[in-house]
């Protein structure tokens, strides 16, 4: 059931919850993800980025979703997270991916409008949706610089001019979530964020949710956020799994026996989040 993520999103904006977009980094994150899916019967995103894409490539991790999907009784979409670049962009159409971002949020606004068109004018013909940014969302993502003292909320009035323009399918806001480690207390600004869902009909992104309390994320939902990004949060899950048994035994040399309690730490993270975003028993 590899679908892309058109109907899923608007799935859960009509029914005021939202679907899960999970960054899988190996087969392992995979495979929990997808256990953790079932279980829940959870429609589910698997997501990578430039980042890890680079350490394999696109091929691999469009194959590994298609066969995941295939065995899945949920729907499933495969989306480039952060698509640095048009060209990025298209080589993931091509591969087999069902959804793409294009991030021209580090851009000007006329430059992030055109870039995100072109994106949108190639995908639009193969049915398959793009996601755009507007906003800054701060913090460290993937392996760029940080960002750092920028404007960190998306203007209402801009985002409503950006969609019309681009024909973006969905769009990630700046509401004062940041990528990576927390260093001070997560804090969303559901004002503004009330404010650009006024303006807009197509479904909402939030990015940087790794660390932001379940109760700042479900009232995100019910102001108009349907789709929810998780990435630090599974990395550090299945390194916990992983050094700890190798901690408990240091001699292990089968790279299977640690990567168990990783994915098993991974689903424990993926399951409990799908409960708050709402989206158990949507499949």
């Amino acid at each position: 059931m590899l679908v892309t993520t058109t109907q899923m999103l608007k799935d859960a904006q009509a029914g005021h919850y939202a679907v899960g977009a999970f960054n899988v980094e190996s087969l392992e994150f995979v495979m929990a993800v997808i256990r953790a899916a079932e279980d829940k019967k959870s429609p589910v995103i698997m997501q990578t980025t430039p980042g890890t894409v680079k350490y394999a490539n696109l091929d691999y991790f469009a194959a590994m979703a298609k066969v995941a999907a295939e065995q899945a009784s949920v729907p499933v979409a495969i989306h480039l997270d952060h698509g640095d670049g048009f060209d990025r962009c298209v080589q993931a159409m091509h591969a087999g991916y069902t959804s793409v971002m294009i991030d021209g949020s580090h851009d000007t606004f006329e430059d992030n409008i055109a870039l995100t068109a072109s994106v949108t004018k190639v995908a639009a013909p193969l049915d398959i949706p793009v996601e755009a940014e507007l906003g800054r969302v701060g913090g460290k993502e993937d392996d760029g610089p940080a960002v750092e003292g920028e404007n960190p909320y998306t203007d209402p009035g801009e985002a409503e001019e950006f969609v019309a323009r681009t024909n973006c399918s969905s769009l990630a806001v700046g509401v004062g979530t940041a990528h990576g480690v927390y260093v001070g207390t997560p804090h969303i600004e559901q004002e503004v964020l009330k404010a650009i869902r006024s303006r807009l009909e197509i479904p909402l992104v939030l990015h940087g949710t790794s660390g932001v309390p379940d109760d700042q994320v479900a009232e995100a939902i019910k102001n108009g956020i349907c789709k929810v990004n998780y990435a630090t949060e599974l990395r550090q899950a299945f390194m916990k799994g992983f050094m700890g048994h190798m901690a408990a035994n240091p001699g292990c040399f089968d790279p299977k026996k640690p990567s168990k309690p990783g994915m098993d730490e991974i689903y424990a993270v993926v399951a409990s989040h799908m409960d708050n975003l709402g989206s158990t028993n949507k499949a």
